[in-house]
C-alpha cells in the first residue's frame, strides 16, 4: 500500500456558488488506477463524492474525467501522487459527474431502408468502418474541441458517427448535408480530439476530412475554399504572390559559415515563401551558424495541406509527385520543414523516399551553439500541427529556454488551421481572442511560436510581439556577437 495525496474539483450546482478544490490523503495499492482512488475516497473518507463508473475495464466510457487537465478514463489511468482530478469540460451535474445526454442524443442513428433486400456492407466497407466504430461515447473528444466553444458545432463524436453511417450501405440518411449543417467545416484539424480519445480514433483524418471530400463531390465545399483550390491549381501556391518570393531571393544551395555538420533539403511552404519571409530568412541564418548546409529546390510547390484539410483532393496527387520528384532528384535524404502544417502533411499524407523533420528536430539533433540570454519573459504557443500532428513538443522548448525565460500557457488552438481562417473567419477570430486571453494571463512580453499560420493569426489577436523561434535564436546570436565585440574593444 502507498499513500497518495490527490486534489478533486468539487461542485454541486444546487448549493455551491463555484467549483472548489478539496485535497485528500488516501492509501491504495501499488499500481492503483484513478478509479480506485475515487472508490477509496468515497468509501473511507467522503461518501458525498459523486463520480461515474460502470465496467471498470475501459469499455463503457462512464468514468471519463480530467487528470492534470487531460481527459482520461479513470479506470485505465494510473494514479500518482499530487494529481488533480476534475470533471470533463462539460456542464457539471455534481462533482465529477457531467451531463452527457444532450451530446449523446445528438449522435445520429442508422436510418434503415425498410426493405428486406437492403444491401449488407461488403468486406471493403466493413474495413473502412472499423476505424470509426470503436467509440465508447465517453465524450472526451467533445470536452476538448475548440470549435465547440465558439460555434454551434455538434462535435467530433457526431462527425465520426456521420462518417460511419455514410459508409454503411444499409443507411438511407442524408449524412453529408447533415454534417455540413452541423458544422463540418468548423473543425480546425487541431487533433485534440484524437489525442483525447481513449480508443485513439483518428477523427480528423478518418471522419472530418473524408466527410469534407464527400461534401466536395456533392458541391458543398465552402466558396472561399474553392478559391484557394483554384489558386493552387493555377499558381502552385495557396496564397497570391504580391512581391518577390523567398525562392527567388535565395540561392539553391546555402553553405554554413563553418564546417558542415549536415545537409538538409528545405521545404519552404507557401506562407514562408510569400508572406512570413523574414522568419525563414532568420532560420537560414541560424542554420548557417550551426553548420548545416541547406538545399532549397526552386521547383517545389504547395504541399497540398489546404486541399487535403478541406476535402478537395483531385489535384493533390499532382502536388505530391512534383514535390517528391523535386527533392528526390537531388539525392536529398532529409527534408526539413518550418511550417507545422507542411511538416504534418509530408509526414502523414505523403509516402516519401526521404526523412521529413521539423526544423526544431533538426537543430536539437545536430546541437546548436548557445545564444546569449535575452532579458525577455516569453510564452510559447504550441502549433497544433506541430505538437499534436507531429509530436514535436519538447524540442522547441529546449531551444527557447537557451535564449529566454519561458512561461508556459495552455496548449489550445489559435483558430488558424483546417481552412477555418479562410472559410469561417469569425470562428477563427473568436478562437484567436481566446488565445489572446491566455497570453495576457502569462504576463509575458513576447509570444514565440513555430508555424507561419500561427504567427500571422496570433499577431492580429495579441498586443504582444509574435516571433518565430528562429528569430529569437538569431537575436540571441546577435546579442552574443555584440557582447563579444564590446569585450574586444
Amino acid at each position: 500500500m502507498r499513500e497518495l495525496r490527490v486534489t478533486i474539483l468539487r461542485f454541486d450546482p444546487k448549493k455551491d456558488p463555484a467549483p472548489h478544490a478539496e485535497t485528500y490523503a488516501v492509501n491504495v495499492s501499488e499500481g492503483a488506477r484513478v478509479l480506485h482512488v475515487l472508490h477509496a475516497i468515497h468509501d473511507e473518507i467522503d461518501p458525498t463524492l459523486s463520480y461515474r463508473y460502470c465496467c471498470g475495464s475501459g469499455q463503457c466510457g462512464s468514468c471519463a474525467v480530467r487528470v492534470n487537465g487531460e481527459p482520461v478514463l479513470a479506470c485505465m489511468k494510473e494514479a500518482t501522487d499530487g494529481i488533480t482530478i476534475a470533471p470533463l469540460n462539460l456542464p457539471v451535474k455534481k462533482d465529477l459527474v457531467v451531463d452527457l445526454l444532450p451530446k449523446i442524443a445528438a449522435i445520429a442513428s442508422l436510418v434503415p431502408s425498410g426493405e428486406a433486400d437492403a444491401r449488407l456492407p461488403t468486406k471493403a466497407q466493413i474495413d473502412e468502418i472499423k476505424p470509426l466504430r470503436d467509440c465508447i461515447e465517453c465524450l472526451a473528444c467533445v470536452s476538448v474541441c475548440p470549435a465547440m466553444t465558439v460555434t454551434e458545432f455538434l462535435g467530433p463524436t457526431a462527425m465520426r458517427q456521420e462518417m460511419r453511417l455514410a459508409l454503411d450501405p444499409r443507411d438511407t440518411g442524408t449524412r453529408v448535408p447533415d454534417a455540413v449543417r452541423d458544422g463540418l467545416f468548423t473543425c480546425t484539424s487541431c487533433q485534440a480530439c484524437y489525442l483525447a480519445c481513449p480508443k485513439k480514433i483518428k477523427i480528423p483524418a478518418k471522419a472530418i476530412e473524408k466527410l469534407r471530400a464527400l461534401a466536395n463531390r456533392q458541391g458543398l465545399t465552402l466558396p472561399r475554399h474553392q478559391e484557394v483550390a483554384a489558386l493552387i491549381e493555377k499558381t502552385g501556391r495557396s496564397v497570391p504572390q504580391t512581391s518577390e518570393s523567398l525562392l527567388e531571393k535565395v540561392s539553391e544551395v546555402i553553405e554554413p559559415y563553418g564546417p558542415v555538420k549536415g545537409t538538409i533539403g528545405f521545404f519552404v511552404g507557401c506562407m514562408y515563401n510569400l508572406r512570413q519571409q523574414q522568419s525563414a530568412l532568420d532560420a537560414l541564418e541560424v542554420l548557417k551558424r550551426n553548420g548545416i548546409r541547406v538545399i532549397i529546390p526552386k521547383e517545389q510547390i504547395c504541399c497540398g495541406s489546404p486541399l487535403i484539410r478541406t476535402g478537395q483532393l483531385s489535384y493533390v496527387d499532382t502536388l505530391r509527385k512534383r514535390n517528391i520528384d523535386t527533392f528526390q532528384s537531388r539525392g536529398i535524404v532529409t527534408v526539413m520543414t518550418m511550417c507545422a502544417g507542411c511538416g504534418s502533411t509530408l509526414k502523414h499524407d505523403y509516402v516519401t523516399p526521404f526523412k521529413v523533420m521539423d526544423i526544431n528536430e533538426v537543430l536539437v539533433q545536430y546541437g546548436i551553439e548557445p545564444p546569449a540570454r535575452l532579458p525577455i519573459r516569453a510564452t510559447y504557443h504550441d502549433p497544433c500541427h506541430l505538437m499534436r500532428g507531429q509530436g514535436v513538443k519538447d524540442e522547441p522548448r529546449q531551444l527557447i529556454r537557451q535564449a529566454v525565460d519561458l512561461i508556459e500557457m495552455p496548449a489550445i488552438c489559435c483558430g488558424s488551421g483546417g481552412g477555418v481562417k479562410s472559410g469561417l473567419p469569425d470562428e477563427a477570430a473568436a478562437l484567436g481572442e481566446k488565445r489572446r486571453e491566455e497570453i495576457r494571463k502569462t504576463g509575458a512580453e513576447i509570444v514565440i511560436t513555430s508555424c507561419p499560420f500561427c504567427e500571422f493569426h496570433i499577431a492580429s489577436h495579441s498586443d504582444k510581439p509574435v516571433k518565430n523561434i528562429m528569430t529569437v535564436l538569431l537575436e540571441g546570436y546577435r546579442e552574443k556577437d555584440r557582447l563579444a565585440g564590446k569585450k574586444n574593444e
